[in-house]
């Protein structure tokens, strides 16, 4: 059985994409669907609001309801996970915790400048993952 780490945002349409892309995986394949709450910290005078204070680990996105959807009408039944920390970090991690064949991601056109401001968790992954890493794209 192939298995495959699914990660997605909080982007529904990039999300049934890249659920679509995994779905379409010739063979057996098991799904585990991961997605990431981003760690932070803001502060502003006195007032202080770190991500562990909002983070609720049952609290899916409307994306992991799409992709499940996508996954269970392809005749599988993800484990649906949410995790909190830096997004690369976290998705490698559950990769090997997983033992994953695969990471799947969809990704999105960014200029260079747009990747190096703000960053890609793709691109990232692409370059630090040890296993494949599937990416789906709209075009």
């Amino acid at each position: 059985m192939y298995n495959v780490l699914l990660a997605v945002d909080t982007n529904e349409d990039r999300s049934a994409l890249a659920a679509e892309a995994v779905a379409n995986l010739p063979g057996e394949i098991e799904v585990v669907l991961v997605n990431v709450f981003e760690e932070f910290n803001v502060s502003d005078g006195d007032a202080r609001v770190d991500s562990s204070e909002l983070y609720d680990e049952d609290d899916f996105p409307e994306s992991v309801t799409a992709a499940t959807q996508i996954l269970e009408a392809a005749g599988i039944d993800p484990v649906k996970r949410r995790e909190h920390g830096e997004p690369t970090e976290v998705i490698l991690a559950v990769a090997e915790e997983i033992d994953a064949d695969s990471i799947a991601v969809s990704g999105r056109k960014r200029s260079p400048a747009g990747k190096a401001i703000f960053g890609s968790v793709t691109q990232s992954l692409l370059l630090s993952a040890d296993r494949p890493v599937i990416v789906a794209t709209s075009d």
